[in-house]
């Protein structure tokens, strides 16, 4: 069955997944003041979030449209799309309305669309997932079946070197950021069955946090060698390696893979952030 993956562009990938998948992003759009990035390949991250920081209004974003699915939908390959938790953006509804215009104007077609109920690593490991049974030959059906259960069981947590840019952004309150910022307490954050984002431990000090994320795998995880472990990084490849070589120290995951942050997850990470999925 010859199938083909769409995601928005939290969804971090490598060059190299994005051609063994035959998967295409839909790209969200940022805007910092008066100007507006496409979260593409063409966006310079590093020269983009130094933007952000010397932007004195919040960022905003804006989910892909339904034409920017629908365009994407055509072909005669089986469509699975993955996209940002419903709780954090409307690039999933912009994604089903696609597929009801889509299907009512050119007929039958199996397009599929999964809340990841997550971002970044989270929405790269369902991926991930989708192509590997695909490969196995299981029909549409039972992969709809699997990946929902592998959603729901899914972990996602976020390790941030800043909170700024999360109160920037309206997704956390602007007077817990500052007094976290005051007190060296790096947050460890994770997404809630529901698919938002929750408070999960307040660690002093990098050093902790990172042991303590570490840590967070043994306590919320199960069946790792059955699992792929996502890392996600914002401008930190060599905090990403670190954490990496810490946790194949640990734990027998199938697969661990690190990716660089589009514009979307760096939007919210920021600089040194880390977001793992399994």
């Amino acid at each position: 069955m010859k199938i083909k993956i769409i995601a928005d562009s939290s969804c971090d990938l490598s060059k190299e997944m994005k051609e063994e998948m035959n998967i295409e992003i839909a790209p969200l759009t940022l805007q910092l003041g008066d100007k507006s990035y496409i979260d593409d390949e063409n966006l310079d991250i590093k020269q983009y979030v130094k933007s952000m920081g010397e932007c004195e209004t919040p960022p905003k974003t804006s989910c892909p449209s339904p034409q920017d699915y629908i365009k994407r939908y055509e072909g005669e390959d089986s469509v699975f799309v993955v996209t940002l938790s419903n709780k954090l953006s409307g690039s999933y509804n912009s994604a089903v309305l696609a597929k009801n215009i889509f299907l009512e104007e050119f007929g039958q077609k199996f397009i599929h669309v999964f809340d990841s109920l997550s971002a970044s690593a989270g929405e790269t490991v369902i991926a991930l997932k989708i192509n590997e049974l695909s490969k196995k030959n299981f029909t549409e059906l039972e992969i709809v079946e699997k990946v929902a259960k592998y959603i729901k069981e899914m972990k996602t947590f976020f390790l941030l070197e800043s909170l700024d840019h999360l109160a920037k952004a309206g997704r956390l309150n602007p007077f817990v950021a500052k007094v976290a910022n005051m007190l060296a307490i790096k947050p460890i954050m994770g997404a809630t069955e529901e698919g938002t984002i929750k408070l999960v431990e307040k660690t002093r000090g990098y050093k902790k946090a990172f042991n303590r994320f570490l840590e967070i795998i043994g306590e919320e995880g199960s069946n790792l060698e059955e699992k792929i472990l996502g890392i996600a990084h914002c401008n930190c490849l060599d905090r990403a390696l670190n954490f990496k070589e810490e946790v194949l120290k640990k734990y027998n995951f199938k697969e661990v893979v690190i990716v660089e942050m589009k514009g979307l997850s760096s939007t919210y990470a920021d600089d040194g952030g880390l977001v793992i999925a399994f």
